[in-house]
C-alpha cells in the first residue's frame, strides 16, 4: 500500500513540476505587438509568410522564446485608422517588442505629410505606452517603394518614389526625435524592379520572399534590442 502511495505521490509531484516548468517558460516567453497596414498583415501572402511571423520564427531559431505576434493591421489603413484600431483593440497590455510600419496609404491617398507626422507621433507615443521597456522596446520599419512594382510602373513611378522618400524622411526624423530605432527596408523593396519573385500575385504587394529579406536584414538589430 505504501509503495502505491509513494508512486502516486511521485506521479503527482513530477506532473506538477512539469506544469510549473511550462508556466515558468511561458512567463519568459517574449510578447510582440506588430502595428501597421497591408505590409504588416501580409496582403496576398500566406499567414506564415507575413514578416512579423517570419521575424518571430527567426528569433526562435536563434534561441529566443517568443509568442505568436499580436497583429493590428489592415490593408488600406492610414495612420488615423491604425490609431483608431489601437484605441479599440488595446487596453493595458504591454509587450516586449512593438513594431510600427505605417504611412503608404497616407501617401497613396494624397494625405498631407504634416498630418502623417502628427499622427505618427501619436502612434509612437501609444507604442511606447504599450512597451514593457518604453522606447527601448519599439522599432519602426521604413515604407517600401511600391513605385518599382508592376502596379507602380503603370502609374507614376517617379512621383511615387519621390513621395515615399519624403514620407520616409519624416518618419526617420520622427523616430530620431523619439529615440526609437528606424530600420530601412526600402532599399530591399527596390529590388522588385528586376526580380518578379519579390512581388505578390497582385503586382503590388511584397511576396513572402521579400518579407524574408526584410527579416534577414533587421534580425541582428532586433536581437540587440531584445538583449538591451
Amino acid at each position: 500500500m505504501k509503495n502505491w502511495l509513494l508512486l502516486a505521490f511521485a506521479i503527482i509531484f513530477f506532473s506538477s513540476c512539469g506544469s510549473i516548468s511550462e508556466i515558468s517558460e511561458n512567463k519568459k516567453s517574449l510578447s510582440y505587438l506588430a502595428l501597421g497596414d497591408s505590409y504588416t498583415i501580409g496582403e496576398r501572402v500566406a499567414e506564415e509568410k507575413r514578416w512579423p511571423i517570419q521575424l518571430a520564427e527567426a528569433l526562435r531559431e536563434d534561441g529566443f522564446s517568443i509568442q505568436s505576434p499580436k497583429i493590428i493591421a489592415k490593408t488600406g489603413w492610414r495612420t488615423d485608422e491604425l490609431l483608431s484600431a489601437m484605441n479599440k483593440e488595446l487596453s493595458n497590455e504591454k509587450y516586449d517588442l512593438v513594431s510600427v510600419l505605417i504611412g503608404v496609404n497616407n501617401q497613396y491617398q494624397g494625405k498631407s505629410i504634416e498630418t502623417y507626422q502628427e499622427e505618427l507621433e501619436r502612434i509612437l507615443e501609444e507604442a511606447i505606452t504599450h512597451s514593457k521597456f518604453g522606447k527601448e522596446g519599439v522599432f519602426v520599419l521604413s515604407i517600401p517603394d511600391y513605385g518599382v512594382t508592376p502596379f507602380g510602373l503603370k502609374s507614376d513611378k517617379q512621383n511615387i518614389s519621390k513621395e515615399v522618400a519624403e514620407f520616409n524622411k519624416v518618419c526617420k526624423a520622427t523616430c530620431r526625435d523619439f529615440g526609437i530605432p528606424f530600420y530601412n527596408i526600402t532599399d530591399i523593396s527596390l529590388e522588385a524592379e528586376t526580380d518578379s519573385t519579390l512581388v505578390a500575385d497582385d503586382g503590388l504587394h511584397p511576396s513572402g520572399e521579400m518579407y524574408k529579406r526584410w527579416v534577414t536584414k533587421i534580425l541582428p538589430q532586433v536581437k540587440a534590442l531584445i538583449k538591451n
